[in-house]
């Protein structure tokens, strides 16, 4: 009987995406690993086979069904175009799994709360609040909020434009700390390297092993796009909700139908 309890609980977790004819849930863990791998970048039929070790009749399976239900689509290679390249077409809302990210953090996290008379800061407290909760039974919305982030920052890149890039990053620093959205510091411009202390994401958040901060990365995706006219990717490495001592951004060129990402400023 022991060891039954001290098993692993098994993961049946889902995704969810919204497309032109509404919720489409995706419970099969190979579609789930394949839109993974798409929604880093777009990708190959050839990468895709490379990446999930499957057989390439199982692999076509899946993407036709993904295709059929317009989930992802596909375009031909402008370098080869007998070569299709697939990407995410419709919106990633979410993730509910039957593994709960937190269990007695979360608890712990509330009994710590305490009267806020800014109202900035009781703002920050039913972010996380809310956050926490979803967090709590096995929710993950940070694919909203990261979309969200990505809305925020086409709004705000206006008033942070500049065609010089450095001038560009110290207003954009400007912005984080006005806001007091916390206080972000450019440690490389080869590639950009972005950290963010004090971060009103996921600072007080309980410790849940990974990056917390999709909002943040979605502003920072998008004022960088814009800033560059073309994609880029935002990719969290170090965060509060990991353990470390601030938050982390690198951000990336996409290079189309290839996982690798290019340099922004060569």
């Amino acid at each position: 009987m022991a060891k039954k309890n001290q098993k692993k609980q098994k993961n049946t977790g889902v995704k969810l995406f919204s497309t032109d004819e509404g919720i489409n849930v995706i419970k099969s863990p190979m579609k789930a690993q394949i839109l993974s791998l798409l929604e880093k970048n777009e990708m190959s039929f050839d990468r895709i086979v490379e990446h999930t070790g499957k057989s390439k009749s199982t692999v076509s399976e899946h993407l036709q069904a993904l295709v059929d239900d317009g989930i992802i689509d596909y375009r031909p290679d402008p370098e080869d175009r007998r070569r299709k390249i697939f990407y995410i077409k419709s919106r990633h809302l979410g993730d509910v799994s039957s593994i709960k990210e937190l269990e007695e953090g979360a608890e712990h996290y509330f009994s710590g709360m305490s009267n806020y008379k800014d109202p900035f800061e009781f703002f920050r407290l039913m972010f996380r609040t809310i956050r926490v909760a979803l967090l709590k039974e096995g929710i993950n919305i940070d694919p909203l909020l990261h979309q969200a982030g990505i809305k925020v920052g086409e709004t705000v890149y206006n008033d942070l434009e500049s065609s010089d890039t450095d001038e560009f990053v110290k207003n954009i620093a400007e912005f984080w700390e006005g806001n007091k959205l916390g206080r972000v510091k450019i440690e490389s411009t080869e590639p950009i390297v972005i950290n963010a202390y004090d971060c009103f994401e996921c600072e007080d958040l309980p410790q849940i092993g990974r990056s917390a901060c999709a909002f943040d990365s979605g502003i920072l995706e998008a004022i960088f796009s814009k800033h560059f006219g073309h994609e880029v990717n935002t990719d969290e490495v170090k965060c509060y909700a990991k353990g470390d001592d601030y938050c982390c951004f690198v951000i990336k060129e996409k290079e189309l139908g290839n996982p690798d990402y290019k340099s922004l400023t060569s």
